[in-house]
């Protein structure tokens, strides 16, 4: 897949901030823009198995999105099981409501 300028700018601050889940999951998102599903999914499950005090709940969204583009909709069932959890816990309805529909056409 084609590298984008903005693939470049993420990583560079990415370098100064890793821990940085907004730029992890913009780069993750600029991999889905260029088709990259393979490279975004696996960007995103690292975003999500990071040890923090709150999950980054569009993560959870988007890896079951590339998840099913790439055919695994058993992994995809299984992280927005999990999505649905972190966003009852944070609060995030619409974010609960949008993983439970996608996980509907799943099951």
């Amino acid at each position: 897949m084609p590298r984008t300028p903005r693939m470049d700018q993420i990583e560079a601050l990415l370098a100064e901030e890793p821990d940085d889940a907004f730029l992890c999951y913009g780069l993750a998102m600029e991999h889905t823009s260029a088709g990259d599903d393979a490279t975004a999914a696996s960007l995103l499950l690292e975003l999500i198995d990071r040890k923090s005090a709150e999950p980054y709940v569009p993560a959870f969204l988007q890896a079951g999105q590339a998840l099913m583009r790439l055919g695994r909709e058993g992994d995809a069932a299984a992280v927005l099981k999990r999505g649905v959890e972190a966003a009852k816990k944070s609060g995030d309805h619409h974010a609960m409501g949008e993983m439970q529909g996608l996980l509907a056409t799943i099951e």
